[in-house]
């Protein structure tokens, strides 16, 4: 029997540090996420990091925290009916990191008799911090709890026509009726040595204008490949010139070089290149969390208005959008009654 497991990062169980500090530890805990040895990483995450970013990051979940709980969570929850709505497969709903737990879905197919999981990484973008680490964990799982599982992984979507079009019509909608003078792709940032250790070549990525636009094996896994492909294909979909538009990456932490441009570095610039209207896009999330609300909606909203901008439009994810949650349904029941994975 064939079931589904839509995983995403997931949420602290409340906006108060005492929920924050946990949720953190496991997440900047990912050996995938921060990716040096344990020790070291202990001591950056235990010794460092967590002595104050809890406390920070409370006040921004208390920002953005819904009565009926985290945006992240109640988002996906609702997109997560919505799909199960449309296919006669038994559809899980997971997070990498909080509840409910990758191992806490797969019990939920198991209990219905699922022998065959299509797991479903809900991020358009493959990376090591988010698409890989979840199928990691899941196989990890499967091996101890499992056995008798098979799993298929929905690759990346970045590229896929139902995707972009889905993605196109949404950021189409929201720019109605606001004059924009740019709109601003900004996708999450990620260290440039999670593109090298992603590299399946070992020599393609240089991480410079020119390799992401050259055809190489190397683009299945490079997440700046991808995210630039996701921008050209939507403007491309939507006839915007190229003057209109620019790519950044956002949420970096100090001390490594991560992806530029910088995202709050290019929109404080904005303003005296006499963009006064500003729309942002993160299409590296397909549901509003803490990066897309408080992140853009807020702080670059304001770091923008105190620069000199005047009108600040942050475009929501594609959340529990009809379309979209038809598209996803589509690749699940193409998937139910196919031999081969969903490509």
């Amino acid at each position: 029997m064939k079931g589904v497991l839509l995983v995403n990062l997931g949420s602290p169980d409340s906006p108060e540090p005492k929920d924050v500090k946990p949720y953190l530890d496991q997440f900047l805990m990912d050996k995938y996420v921060i990716d040096v040895p344990f020790l070291l990483r202990a001591l950056l995450v235990r010794g460092i990091i967590l002595r104050k970013r809890p406390e920070a990051s409370s006040e921004a979940y208390k920002k953005i925290w819904w009565e009926e709980g985290s945006p992240l969570i109640v988002l996906n929850e609702r997109m997560h009916k919505k799909v199960k709505a449309k296919t006669e497969l038994p559809v899980a709903l997971a997070m990498r990191y909080g509840k409910p737990s990758i191992e806490t879905g797969l019990q939920e197919l198991h209990d219905q008799g699922v022998t065959e999981v299509l797991l479903f990484p809900l991020y358009p973008q493959y990376a090591m911090a988010s698409t890989l680490t979840i199928l990691v964990l899941a196989e990890e799982i499967r091996k101890k709890k499992f056995p008798h599982m098979k799993f298929t992984d929905v690759p990346a979507f970045y590229n896929k026509p139902d995707y972009i079009k889905v993605l196109a019509n949404s950021i189409k909608r929201s720019l109605e009726g606001f004059e924009y003078d740019h709109l601003l792709f900004s996708y999450h940032g990620i260290p440039e040595r999670h593109i090298r250790k992603t590299n399946v070549t070992k020599s393609h990525c240089k991480i410079n204008d020119t390799c992401c636009v050259t055809q190489s094996a190397a683009h299945k896994f490079c997440y700046r490949h991808q995210c630039y492909e996701t921008t050209r294909l939507v403007v491309e979909q939507l006839g915007i010139p190229e003057d209109k538009y620019s790519l950044t990456f956002q949420s970096r932490l100090a001390g490594d070089k991560w992806l530029e441009p910088y995202t709050d570095v290019e929109i404080n610039k904005m303003p005296n290149k006499g963009i006064k209207s500003l729309a942002v896009v993160t299409p590296a999330f397909v549901a509003d969390c803490l990066e897309t609300l408080e992140e853009i909606a807020m702080r670059a909203k304001e770091d923008f208005e105190e620069h000199g901008g005047k009108d600040f439009l942050a475009v929501p994810c594609l959340n529990d959008n009809d379309e979209w949650c038809s598209v996803m349904a589509n690749w699940i029941n193409e998937w139910a009654t196919a031999e081969i994975p969903v490509a």
